[in-house]
């Protein structure tokens, strides 16, 4: 008997206490939560909830194709990416001069003394603070925000994009730079190259195939949230999937999922063959 009380406590799992403690407050600190936001998945299945869904199932498993559908489909799927590529380009007009501004790297008072003067630290901390504030709002809240303004259409999901991309690429740019190998820039810096020509010729061949990934990405993401955008009046593919979602046309949402699967996939495929090539 004692030989197998020993047996037990050898086999005993060491950590068990702490993960009946971890469990047990997961549930008291999840708990409230589900209470605060009235979680109810209950209501998934109720009677009617299961119709609802069934009907909307049914439709969905066959996509719509008819020549109307498609012609319209095909329209507001350029438009979306339209809109992508537009918000996109303008945030490159306001991230690459930022990106100039804000990299340490391509500072040329901190060259010999290796401190910044005074004012280009002040310049650099406001720009900075700038996209801060830019990439903070998520582009659906300055959707909402210029739909108010200058009302619904494709011009309100540019300027969106425009916004939040320029703070987010301005950041991530600045930061790719200032990781890269600087003696190349620096050398250029030092015989009185400008900061422009040190970025084109000496920063940038440097960290080209990880900056053209990431604005890949991007474009990528601006796909993504043109749609989204679309559903508070920004025009493009989203626009006209809230339309169908409101109807309950299960094809039509399921022709437009597919649009968008495949636009996310070629965006990922373009990312591809950019770095092969860069690389």
């Amino acid at each position: 008997m004692d030989a197998t009380l020993n047996h037990a406590a050898v086999h005993r799992d060491p950590a068990l206490r702490r993960r009946i403690f971890i469990i047990v407050a997961a549930l008291v600190i999840l708990w409230p939560t589900m209470v605060i936001s009235e979680f109810k998945p209950w209501i998934l299945f109720d009677q009617q909830s299961l119709e609802s869904t069934g009907r909307f199932l049914a439709d969905f498993l066959v996509p719509a194709h008819d020549a109307e559908f498609l012609q319209m489909l095909v329209r507001e799927t350029w438009n979306t990416v339209a809109i992508a590529t537009a918000g996109l380009t303008l945030a490159l007009l306001g991230a690459i001069p930022a990106t100039l501004i804000i990299n340490e790297q391509l500072s040329i008072s901190a060259l010999g003394t290796g401190r910044m003067r005074p004012l280009a630290v002040i310049v650099r901390q406001t720009v900075r603070w700038l996209m801060v504030i830019l990439r903070s709002v998520p582009e659906l809240v300055w959707a909402l925000l210029l739909v108010r303004i200058i009302g619904l259409g494709p011009t309100a999901g540019v300027l969106a994009i425009a916004l939040t991309y320029c703070g987010m690429l301005g950041k991530v740019y600045a930061e790719i730079l200032e990781s890269s190998d600087a003696h190349a820039s620096d050398t250029l810096l030092a015989n009185g190259s400008g900061r422009l020509a040190a970025l084109l010729y000496g920063a940038l061949p440097e960290a080209a195939s990880e900056l053209m990934s990431y604005t890949v990405y991007r474009w990528e993401c601006a796909i993504r949230g043109s749609v989204v955008m679309g559903f508070v009046g920004a025009g493009g593919l989203g626009q006209r999937m809230d339309e169908s979602l409101k109807g309950m046309n299960g094809a039509e949402v399921s022709a437009m999922l597919l649009v968008f699967i495949a636009l996310v996939a070629l965006a990922d495929q373009f990312s591809k063959v950019l770095r092969r090539r860069l690389g």
